[in-house]
């Protein structure tokens, strides 16, 4: 019997073909870490850790809207800034690289970001959490580089990817996701540097720029799940609305952008309501209807009408007083952003870990959650509520999240299944 205490070995075949004893190296820690399932592939480290720190900075955001984290109000960043900044790029960005990370291997079939290196960005996006809380200027602009190099090494991986694999109908996601990362970059520079209003109309610029990415992954994946998910559904093809909607919402974000820095003679709106008309025409060919006895496409359904009725709503708020443009965009941001997410982190979780598409029941009941929270926080207002749109949705999100977190963290850590 071998001893402890000696080198492990193994045989192999020489050059010669005769059988050779090889001593195995021991492998240091940090080697042993990043051989762990969790650095497979990008969904897993950045799915969980962004659900987490969603729940975090949404549970430290109600609290200091009720005067009970004061401390927030003298962290680096403005409190609403931080608010968006961490929910926006720190969580909705953080997936949505996550995903088209994992996706691009789907796509290219060459091996996207794993192991130490995948370790070591995900380590860049821990700092970043935490330098955005210091004061000191000097560590403030250390996370803005810090960010801008999660951005780079990330969107150079998904170009690497499709531009050798010549995945030309992926090409699109590299100026898409630069011109996030510019936004997410420059939405950090103008509050750090006193221009706060800048700040708030770069990230609604985000946001809408967000909307068209879900609407080019959304308009491919749910009608693809839904013929092959949902029993006797009719799914109908869309092209002529699928070549118009870039381009409607691509000069309604340069128009709605351009407006901040020019006064023009007409709003974004009549192409935020055009924008919001075709998404609602490209789902109503879809068969919702034949999704509801399956959670993870409904939820997939319940996310894109949301963005249909918040583009819509956005454009509206411009002629109806009532309406506030700040309430309308978190119909997207919850209803959309916020529900596309879990029910996509839900299903390709199980889906790139080799489980079948089955979710726990209470993931089910997260669903519906970020759902009435995106109704709660645009509807209550109207009715001169806004505290309690906060709280209801607030504490909708925290609950769905902390759902997916409890039933997803195991098997985000384990290996794959065969």
């Amino acid at each position: 019997m071998q001893s402890i205490t000696e080198p492990k070995t193994k045989q192999v075949l020489s050059a010669s073909g005769e059988v050779e004893q090889v001593v195995l190296q021991p492998k240091n820690l940090l080697s042993q870490l990043s051989d762990m399932p969790l650095w497979d592939l990008a969904f897993r480290p950045w799915f969980l850790a962004a659900a987490l720190s969603s729940v975090v900075s949404i549970a430290v955001w109600i609290l200091f809207l009720h005067g009970q984290f004061l401390g927030l109000a003298t962290a680096g960043l403005s409190p609403v800034i931080w608010h968006i900044h961490e929910m926006l790029f720190g969580f909705a960005a953080t997936i949505a690289v996550g995903f088209l990370l994992t996706a691009a291997q789907t796509w290219t079939n060459r091996r996207s970001i794993n192991g130490f290196a995948l370790m070591m960005l995900t380590v860049i996006w821990l700092l970043v959490r935490g330098l955005l809380w210091s004061s000191n200027p000097n560590l403030q602009l250390a996370a803005v580089a810090l960010q801008a190099s999660w951005w780079l090494i990330s969107i150079g991986y998904i170009a690497s990817m499709v531009i050798k694999a010549k995945s030309s109908r992926n090409y699109q996601f590299i100026p898409l996701l630069t011109a996030m990362m510019s936004f997410n970059i420059g939405f950090l520079l103008a509050d750090i540097y006193g221009y706060t209003e800048l700040a708030l109309h770069l990230s609604r610029c985000a946001i809408l720029l967000f909307c068209l990415l879900v609407g080019i992954v959304g308009g491919r994946v749910i009608p693809f799940f839904t013929g092959r998910g949902a029993e006797n559904a009719n799914v109908k093809t869309t092209p002529q609305l699928d070549k118009c909607l870039p381009w409607v919402s691509l000069l309604g974000l340069a128009v709605f952008f351009i407006g901040y820095f020019i006064e023009l003679p007409f709003t974004a709106a009549p192409l935020l309501i055009l924008a919001g008309v075709i998404h609602l025409l490209r789902i109503l060919n879809w068969n919702s209807v034949a999704t509801l006895k399956v959670p993870l496409l409904w939820s997939l359904h319940g996310s894109y009408f949301a963005l249909a009725i918040g583009l819509i709503a956005l454009g509206a708020s411009y002629y109806i007083d009532v309406l506030r443009f700040a309430d309308a965009l978190h119909l997207i941001t919850i209803g959309t952003i916020g529900a596309m997410i879990l029910a996509m982190i839900a299903r390709v979780s199980l889906g790139h870990t080799g489980r079948a598409l089955k979710p726990h029941f209470s993931i089910n009941i997260a669903f519906m959650l970020i759902l009435i929270g995106a109704l709660a926080r645009v509807a209550l207002p109207l009715l001169q509520q806004p505290i309690l749109a906060w709280d209801i949705s607030a504490l909708c999100w925290i609950v769905a999240f902390s759902l997916f977190i409890l039933h997803y963290t195991q098997i985000l850590f384990s290996a794959r299944q065969n």
